[in-house]
């Protein structure tokens, strides 16, 4: 009896602990939510663009151990947002050198930063460099947002261009004795030519030519406009980059050479020395998010290769899966709930199910039959399946860098008949039907196999077009002409007709409110579908990574979010190269872009 009332003490003591520490927690982020902690009376906000960004994290709890100190895009520009009209904010000073973002993302952020100047706040940068022994295009595009750029003595301008690189593994196939048994609709749906090709194909490398140089002349002649120089004269810098500090300094590309303490001094010079740094996630954190009032506008996020099922995150490759369940679910709770006027949809993807693809594509007709309006933001990706499940939107929103399009089919599967047989293994079977093997690596396509195959794809490539046609409001015959397969990017994609404006989620959200009859001028409430549950255990470790500079390197759980990091870009080799499960026949090709 005695020890079993220790152990009821001993559970109702553990469950009072537990309950305490959740209520201090609890209390500690109500206090922050609601600006408990001060915002300096001259705030310089810091954003650090050498750390990780996501377009979006699922809500579980393997997200929140591997990347739950990585900000989204969105954080970026609400905090701009926020900072442009709050009189305690009196600049923006910003670290950039190597860059993780993808173009359209640096598109998104460059217009948000463009904005904030016009509150008259000076807007700095500095890089120790743009890119060390790496490309740095990218990241000086970025830069050349700002007000003032300034680099570190040391450092190069790796002002280099543009390079799309694919690797192909058909000879590393024959090796193994791997025989591809696949195809595809049409001649530009290329994904498979990483089994199936040694080089680029003819239509191949011209669409990734064509949208190599479009992405260019975008950075091109936004450098060009950012620092008063033609560009003829931008795109020769980049013939001879990387370009010294004192080279990029003297061709109008710099406005300075200093040290990261010497831009502190200058900041301060120019704002006042009482005035202190703030992070832009605690910044975020005491200020609030704009749009938390009015009338409710659904945001859905449809990020990663489509998937039947849940949302998921995969720590290893550091990559998300847009689960159909996740997103109609989420349609589905919008479309039900009174207070919602219209949702905005904002996709980042590559492809994946076809099925998948189709159930997410048929809630966004239903929640416009249900007076719903669905407008697209689309990310830096929003091809094949990606632009299956947004092309029923009202509109379509795409910054000129996004990668959209590929509406193609492909499918097929590896014959290892050859490999089993190198390494000694040999396989039987017994069948009831015909197609029984119609999936086997072990057995060839009969013939009428191979033919129900082609009318497979046949079937596919029909119902994407035409549905595309439909939501894009298009005849057939003229979707069918910029369809094949082909990828495009949303500057292209905008002058072929499948998207409707080039912009990014503050055009989107004004085209929401305009389609929901909502004004112009009107505050909006923004809430996220499928609502948030975060976990305890979740709240905890938010709480434990929430500032990057406060990670203890030595805590057990930094150690293993580390070396998951590392291990990431193999983890992604392997799925491109096919040695990871296949999301699906409705993918896009994922050529490597280097800036």
């Amino acid at each position: 009896m005695r020890r079993l009332i220790v152990r009821i003490l001993a559970v109702i003591g553990g469950a009072v602990v537990m309950m305490v520490i959740a209520s201090l927690i609890g209390v500690s982020m109500l206090y922050r939510a609601t600006g408990g902690e001060d915002i300096p009376e001259k705030t310089i906000v810091e954003i650090n663009f050498e750390q990780a960004f996501v377009e979006h994290q699922e809500d579980n709890s393997v997200t929140g151990v591997f990347s739950p100190q990585a900000p989204a895009i969105r954080d970026v520009l609400d905090t701009l947002e926020m900072a442009a009209s709050d009189t305690r904010v009196v600049a923006v000073v910003a670290r950039i050198g190597r860059n993780a973002l993808g173009l359209a993302q640096i598109q998104e952020i460059r217009d948000a930063i463009l904005t904030f100047r016009e509150s008259g706040k000076p807007t700095i940068v500095h890089a120790e460099a743009f890119g060390e022994s790496s490309p740095g295009t990218g990241a000086y595009y970025l830069a050349t947002a700002f007000d003032e750029i300034y680099l570190q003595p040391s450092g190069d301008v790796g002002l280099t261009g543009l390079m799309y690189e694919t690797p192909f593994i058909r000879g590393t196939l024959d090796k193994l004795g791997v025989v591809p048994r696949m195809d595809h609709r049409r001649e530009y749906k290329s994904a498979l030519n990483t089994f199936t090709q040694q080089k680029y194909t003819a239509p191949h490398r011209e669409s990734t030519q064509k949208v190599m140089e479009s992405q260019f002349g975008q950075i091109v002649q936004g450098i060009a406009t950012a620092r008063g120089l033609s560009e003829d004269t931008v795109r020769k810098l980049a013939d001879r980059g990387p370009l010294p500090g004192q080279v990029a300094l003297a061709e109008k590309l710099l406005d300075g050479l200093a040290y990261r303490d010497e831009v502190a001094t200058k900041v301060k010079e120019q704002v006042g020395t009482e005035a202190k740094p703030l992070k832009f996630t605690k910044y975020l954190a005491r200020a609030g998010r704009p749009h938390e009032t009015g009338e409710t506008i659904a945001l859905i996020y449809g990020v990663g290769a489509v998937q039947r099922g849940k949302g998921s995150y995969d720590p290893m490759s550091g990559s998300a899966g847009l689960g159909s369940d996740t997103v109609t679910a989420a349609f589905r709770a919008a479309v039900e709930d009174k207070e919602v006027k219209a949702i905005l949809f904002r996709v980042d993807s590559p492809g994946g199910s076809y099925i998948a693809s189709d159930t997410i594509w048929r809630e966004t007709l239903r929640a416009k039959e249900a007076g719903k309006p669905v407008v697209v933001s689309m990310g830096n990706v929003a091809g094949s399946g990606g632009y299956f499940v947004a092309m029923a939107a009202d509109k379509i929103v795409a910054q000129p860098g996004t990668i959209t399009g590929s509406i193609g089919v492909l499918a097929g599967k590896m014959l290892m008949g050859g490999f089993w047989e190198k390494i000694g293994v040999s396989w039987d079977e017994v069948h009831t039907s015909a197609n029984a093997t119609l999936w086997s690596a072990t057995r060839d396509y009969t013939p009428q196999q191979w033919t129900q195959f082609q009318q497979e794809l046949d079937r596919v490539y029909d119902d994407f077009t035409s549905k595309a046609a439909q939501g894009r409001k298009m005849p057939k015959d003229k979707l069918l002409e910029v369809a094949k397969g082909r990828i495009w990017t949303g500057e292209d994609a905008k002058a072929l007709g499948l998207v409707d404006e080039l912009g990014g989620f503050p055009l989107a959200l004004r085209l929401t409110k305009a389609a929901a009859g909502i004004a112009e001028t009107a505050d909006v409430q923004l809430e996220v579908f499928p609502r948030r549950k975060t976990s305890f255990r979740q709240l905890v470790l938010e709480r434990l990574f929430e500032d990057d500079d406060e990670i203890d390197p030595e805590n057990p759980t930094t150690v293993l979010m580390r070396t998951v990091q590392q291990v990431q870009p193999l983890a992604q080799l392997a799925a491109q190269l096919g040695l990871a499960p296949s999301p699906g026949v409705l993918t896009m090709p994922q050529p490597k872009l280097t800036h």
